[in-house]
């Protein structure tokens, strides 16, 4: 299983300096193995990733999920080449019970004027609607995805991604800590060999020791990232979702921090590859 970062941060994207070693692309998460693609989310981050198909000889089949419809999950579909070609199978799941008819609900509006020039039905790929329900384990090829509930404003699942005999967990948008995790969601984390989980805010930021607090918005702390990465016997914590407002010294500085409660955390990074398993 390969796992490569195409965005990492939260609700805007950012450019230059500010972001220069951790990226400034909005989520956007690519996993394969044995010839099979998954795309979680499809922020700013799915417009390269795009491109990087479109430069593979291989047809152009691939499922997407989407953990939820905020607009910095879905901002880059409308810039995702693949989608205009009818070479193209596209297989995309919106999160919830009426998550096929609201996702493609929103695809398309995002693309009405005065916000696009060009409409949904532009896109000449094939695509497929779906629902990603909680607790519903999905197969895709090689892979066995899971999806379970987040705790998120208006709703947000993350993804259990199995294959090759390995985990991988994606888990943006989430606000959790050691008081608040319950053993459902513990249980879908429990071991994954790479935890990409959503730590936004420093716990100043969070409680409003500096500013407006953050309690409620739907986002997690770096360290109650590695102490929930930690309480789930994670591997790996990969720290995801960056605030806009933090550049990179900010968020290394954060990962040191996270570090002190669970050794192995990083910040997830745009360009970063993950190798897990010997059939990746």
């Amino acid at each position: 299983m390969d796992v490569r970062f195409h965005g990492v941060r939260g609700s805007i994207a950012v450019s230059g300096a500010h972001a220069a070693r951790i990226g400034g692309n909005t989520s956007c998460v690519e996993v394969t193995s044995q010839g099979e693609r998954l795309i979680l989310d499809a922020g700013t981050g799915i417009r390269g990733l795009g491109e990087v198909m479109m430069r593979e000889s291989a047809p152009r089949k691939t499922t997407l999920f989407f953990s939820h419809l905020h607009w910095d999950h879905v901002q880059g579909f409308p810039f995702f080449t693949p989608g205009f070609l009818p070479t193209t199978e596209l297989t995309l799941y919106g999160p919830g019970p009426e998550g096929d008819r609201a996702l493609q609900s929103v695809l398309a509006k995002q693309m009405e004027p005065p916000n696009f020039p060009v409409p949904l039905s532009t896109m000449r790929a094939h695509m497929d609607f779906l629902s990603a329900l909680h607790g519903q384990t999905v197969e895709v090829g090689p892979f066995k995805v899971t999806p379970f509930d987040s705790p998120h404003p208006q709703g947000c699942l993350a993804y259990r991604v199995e294959a090759d005999g390995h985990v991988f967990v994606y888990a943006t948008d989430m606000e959790i800590s050691l008081e608040t995790l319950t053993a459902r969601q513990a249980r879908w984390m429990e071991g994954a060999d790479a935890l990409c989980l959503d730590a936004q805010y420093t716990p100043d930021e969070y409680n409003g020791a500096r500013g407006m607090p953050k309690k409620g918005w739907g986002h997690s702390t770096m360290v109650d990232a590695a102490r929930v990465a930690r309480a789930v016997d994670a591997r790996r914590l990969l720290l995801f979702h960056h605030d806009p407002a933090h550049n990179d010294e900010q968020v290394e500085g954060m990962a040191e921090e996270a570090r002190q409660d669970f050794s192995a955390s990083e910040p997830a990074r745009e360009g970063k590859r993950i190798l897990l398993g010997a059939c990746a």
